[in-house]
């Protein structure tokens, strides 16, 4: 039954778009429509100075990635960092927080679908510095009940393994 209603809970309250909510930077995380236009459009606004896009295939090069989402060079020359690293949620934690080493950041904007901010949201928390702001801008989708299911049970064994000693 708590199982049930966690994940009803889940399914209907999906976060949504921020407002217009300056950070330092935009990281975005591959694998959804819209979440690199939206980083792009958040540079573009004067929102945040740099963007750092997660999870890019490796074989992926830079004026690739830039015509594929119309990206300008002048703005992937200043502000665009490809990470090439990570391969799921758990690693781009681990990408953005070695990219965030190199900068003195004090705020960023994740962007990342709404059905997976959650997960994202937890496995970042865990991962970067506790004195830095971070300003969740959910990518609206319209979900199949299979996504939501899937990414509620990797959200439920996500929190399991961040409550393991290790």
């Amino acid at each position: 039954m708590i199982y049930a209603l966690g994940f009803l809970a889940f399914a209907v309250a999906l976060p949504r778009p921020t407002s217009n909510t300056p950070t330092d930077a935009v990281i975005v995380l591959t694998g959804g429509p819209g979440r690199i236009a939206r980083g792009v459009e958040v540079v573009e606004k004067g929102l945040a100075k740099e963007m750092f896009v997660s999870g890019v295939d490796p074989e992926v090069k830079p004026q690739e990635f830039a015509a594929e989402f119309n990206v300008s060079p002048r703005l992937m020359q200043c502000c665009v960092t490809l990470g090439y690293l990570a391969v799921d949620t758990r690693s781009n934690a681990g990408e953005v927080a070695q990219w965030l080493e190199e900068h003195d950041f004090s705020s960023v904007r994740l962007v990342t679908t709404d059905w997976h901010m959650a997960r994202a949201g937890s496995e970042f928390s865990e991962a970067l510095p506790e004195n830095l702001q971070v300003v969740k801008d959910a990518v609206r989708s319209q979900p199949e009940l299979k996504t939501l299911f899937l990414e509620y049970n990797k959200l439920i064994a996500a929190a399991i393994s961040q409550g393991l000693p290790g």
